[in-house]
């Protein structure tokens, strides 16, 4: 990665936000470039919770369905971590609740892997997919099951 690269990814994980807002502005093509792990600037901001981060990458043109190198995007990240103002609103902003990383899992697998029920709501609400099934062939519904999270069950069933 170049100097600017690797600073400006420092500075999202500081979450100093005038300082990612003033890159982002004198290089747009920073926007949407992948660290050495394939993450993305959007990506890596709603992974530590910045929402304000997420907020001016967007306004920017950031991607919002931009995958890492296992394939997530920003969305599933959030379900995994649980942050409900990001998965909020990355689904008001258009992201595809039903995208599919490379071992299969959807945001709804994930937020039901982690018991996330005000998550599920939201996907729910937006039409996630219940049917998809993971590379292991389990559903969200799948993931509940196994984990006795009863709650879960009865808003995948």
């Amino acid at each position: 990665m170049t100097d600017i690269t690797t600073a400006f990814f420092n500075a999202i994980r500081a979450n100093e936000l005038e300082e990612v807002t003033q890159m982002v502005t004198a290089n747009p093509e920073l926007v949407n470039i992948k660290d050495s792990r394939g993450s993305t600037p959007l990506i890596l901001a709603t992974y530590y919770n910045y929402l304000d981060v997420a907020k001016v990458l967007l306004a920017n043109n950031a991607s919002i369905e931009d995958k890492d190198a296992s394939g997530n995007t920003a969305l599933m990240g959030v379900c995994f971590k649980g942050f409900d103002a990001i998965a909020e609103f990355l689904i008001a902003e258009g992201a595809n609740v039903n995208a599919v990383n490379l071992s299969g899992a959807t945001a709804l697998i994930y937020a039901a892997t982690f018991n996330r029920q005000s998550i599920i709501k939201m996907l729910l609400s937006k039409n996630a997919d219940k049917t998809v099934k993971d590379q292991r062939g389990n559903s969200a519904l799948d993931h509940a099951k196994m984990q006795g999270l009863d709650d879960l069950v009865a808003l995948l069933s």
